[in-house]
């Protein structure tokens, strides 16, 4: 028996509960792995609350961590005992101190990235790396609107939107978290608590719009996105932490052709040569420098619930890591 966080009823962060459970040996293509950093996003939440539905009930929560292979199923070759790797995406279930995964969806892990930089950046980096550069290929000269701009996805599209020469404008709630933004490559930041976001982007753009919006907030912010875009710009809504979009008629993006999207990261990584080139962009962006990854909060893998508590009330900044 290990221990891990599980779910038997959707709800608050109370619903994750500090458990025993069983989790087998390892099958044909599988590998069993000790977990040794697990990163928490926000995906994580909705799978909590039931804005996204789990296969099954109850379910360990989780789409990340980094460990240490201690066991691999029959006939497996390319992965042995000792072997530091990570995974982001499918399957779920990586709030756990130890997990069974498949071989080929794991990824070997640098040896000048530790366990907790790399759980705290194989999903938001790879998201990152696919809302970039395949998504919406952002090249010099675009100007882009970045939402939680200080957030963990937030603050690595600033830096590598930066990188690529693009105009980076950021939307924060906070002077503290714009400072962040700043530090992070934003040209231009929002304080979208206290000034108009769509009426900013106005002014900055000299109402040309902006070539793209990224946005993981969702409800609040859906139908200014849509305002700020340049015409055929691309709305990329790639999350709702404020809470689902209303519906949005085609009619609505006529008038400046419009393009919408719902990626989700899985869906671009989806063969293993697709894994592994967006993994090894990701670490040569992390190797250059492009990259600096913020883990301001670690908290133990067994007070999963405070953490998710503290990141739903917009307390934390960067990556939170648990730690089993």
């Amino acid at each position: 028996m290990v221990k891990a966080i599980r779910v038997h009823e959707l709800g608050g962060p109370e619903v994750l509960k500090w458990e025993d459970v069983e989790i087998g040996e390892p099958g044909e293509g599988e590998i069993r792995v000790k977990n040794k950093a697990i990163g928490l996003n926000f995906i994580d939440v909705y799978y909590r609350k039931g804005v996204y539905t789990a296969s099954t009930m109850p379910f360990i929560p989780g789409r990340e961590a980094v460990g240490e292979v201690i066991a691999v199923g029959p006939g497996l070759t390319g992965r042995k005992v000792g072997d530091i790797v990570a995974y982001a995406g499918d399957p779920m279930g990586s709030y756990a101190e130890e997990q069974i995964l498949p071989a080929n969806k794991v990824v070997s892990i640098p040896e000048s990235i530790s366990p907790v930089i790399a759980a705290s950046v194989m999903l938001k980096g790879m998201t990152t790396q696919f809302l970039l550069r395949r998504c919406f290929k952002v090249e010099p000269g675009h100007t882009i609107l970045v939402h939680a701009a200080a957030g963990g996805v937030g603050s690595l599209l600033c830096q590598w939107a930066n990188a690529l020469g693009a105009t980076v404008i950021g939307t924060v709630s906070t002077k503290e978290k714009a400072a962040q933004a700043k530090e992070d490559g934003c040209q231009h930041i929002i304080l979208y608590q206290e000034e108009d976001f769509v009426a900013r982007v106005n002014e900055i753009t000299s109402c040309n719009g902006v070539d793209v919006v990224y946005d993981s907030v969702g409800k609040d912010t859906f139908q200014g996105s849509l305002a700020c875009l340049k015409t055929r710009g691309y709305m990329v809504s790639f999350g709702q932490s404020s809470g689902t979009p209303d519906p949005v008629p085609l009619s609505a993006l006529a008038p400046k052709s419009l393009f919408l999207t719902r990626p989700s990261m899985m869906h671009y990584n989806q063969t293993r040569d697709e894994l592994l080139g967006a993994a090894g962009e990701l670490f040569s962006a992390l190797a250059s420098g492009v990259l600096r990854v913020r883990v301001n909060h670690t908290y133990p893998l067994s007070q999963a619930a405070q953490a998710h508590a503290d990141i739903e009330s917009r307390k934390t900044t960067g990556s939170v890591v648990l730690i089993p």
